[in-house]
């Protein structure tokens, strides 16, 4: 019998805990926003992806910059129907990637979609013993307690992210004199990709997107970017009222001075004596 639960009452740090205590071998699908699958063998992580289809390997090695856009593209047509562990294989024998790159690569993947697990707070889950990936996938058993420690201090860490900088869909723009001071500030590669898109006229969620990006990767990025002085956020300006009450002590415009007529106010005032009544 398949274990079965709610996230609400049995969080995923419980569960990979469980999972790493009691050595054990399946597949846990999890139903939130999305559909996380994530396979263990004898308590150590092997495998996960999110969605309905496994993660292609050339998607991967694109998403970490092992392959360029227009190399994944071509071998995604080209190798269609090959499975991972063939694809890769015919990779490292072209020279595109090496089988260090695959490992690390496929790795960071499986890690990723486990993070985003720890965040998660609602969703349905099943464990299905003794279930596994099929063979041709490309499975790297890792420890659990270091993904365990890990989790849960990320799970702290977005909660604060969170509340400094609760909406994506606000707009960036840099500080004065961006450029100078970005000299003098050591940037990663994700980071630089993420300075490229700063503008009034591109959200985060869109800037995220647009480097393949997590919730909680572009947050943690544009949270350090904030508390260097680089950007800041571009507040959206007040609307002003309809009607305004003048100053005391300034002349009106004519248009805000003109009387109403004795004909105008009696139809006013009638108005307002049959909105009474009706009520």
């Amino acid at each position: 019998m398949a274990l079965k639960g709610n996230l609400r009452d049995f969080s995923t740090t419980q569960l990979l805990n469980l999972i790493n205590l009691a050595r054990k071998t399946g597949t846990l699908t999890i139903q939130g926003n999305e559909i996380a699958h994530v396979s263990f063998r004898e308590g150590k992580l092997i495998y996960a992806h999110m969605g309905n289809e496994n993660g292609n390997l050339a998607k991967i090695l694109r998403n970490a910059g092992k392959l360029s856009e227009e190399q994944a593209r071509i071998i995604e047509t080209k190798a269609r129907g090959t499975s991972d562990k063939q694809l890769g294989h015919l990779l490292v024998q072209a020279g595109y990637v090496t089988q260090s790159d695959i490992i690390q690569s496929v790795r960071q993947y499986v890690l990723d979609v486990v993070y985003k697990l720890f965040t998660w707070v609602d969703g349905l889950f099943r464990f299905d013993a003794n279930k596994l990936p099929p063979p041709e996938q490309i499975t790297i058993p890792i420890d659990l307690e270091s993904i365990i420690m890990e989790g849960s201090r990320r799970l702290k860490e977005w909660e604060i992210l969170q509340e400094e900088i609760p909406d994506l869909d606000t707009s960036l723009r840099f500080t004065d004199r961006p450029d100078a001071r970005l000299r003098n500030i050591n940037l990663t590669v994700e980071e630089w990709r993420v300075v490229s898109f700063i503008n009034p006229r591109n959200s985060i969620r869109q800037i995220a997107r647009a480097n393949n990006l997590s919730d909680f990767e572009i947050r943690r990025i544009v949270y350090g970017m904030l508390q260097a002085g680089l950007v800041e956020f571009v507040r959206a300006p007040k609307p002003k009222p309809a009607t305004e009450e003048p100053v005391k002590g300034t002349r009106r415009a004519k248009s805000e001075t003109k009387e109403q007529s004795p004909a105008e106010k009696r139809s006013v005032v009638t108005r307002l004596i049959d909105r009474i009544r009706s009520l």
